[in-house]
């Protein structure tokens, strides 16, 4: 039977009205490092096979990786490296039951934001 009083039941909060928080940021962030990291393995693999076929489709492969755009998606995917490892580390330790709770839950969070830009520029100085 067709619901009647549809217009009188309050609607679900949508985008334009839902304000995001830290933890679900932070969750579709994974996801989207993840997806970063196969793209950026990808070149990885080009750069290894192309080094692989012969000096001139290296040449190419390594204009490509090391011009101003490639140095900018592997420093990316250096931040999406961390961002990951530093997620899965979040994950583990909410694996145990601890760690829901808002205030906690908000610390890891922001641990793994600016974790992952820390360990990020450490790594592209020792590097």
């Amino acid at each position: 039977m067709a619901d009647v009083n549809r217009g009188d039941r309050p609607l679900s909060p949508h985008l334009q009205i839902y304000r995001p928080q830290l933890t679900s940021i932070t969750s579709i962030l994974t996801r989207i490092t993840g997806n970063a990291l196969l793209l950026g393995a990808l070149l990885i693999v080009w750069w290894f096979l192309a080094a692989s076929t012969s000096a001139e489709y290296f040449a190419i492969a390594d204009g490509v990786l090391t011009s101003w755009f490639g140095k900018l998606v592997m420093l990316g995917s250096l931040w999406a490296l961390w961002y990951h490892f530093l997620a899965g580390l979040r994950h583990l330790y909410w694996d145990t039951g601890r760690g829901f709770d808002l205030p906690t839950a908000e610390k890891l969070g922001w641990g793994v934001v600016i974790g992952s830009v820390v360990l990020t520029v450490l790594t592209v100085i020792v590097i």
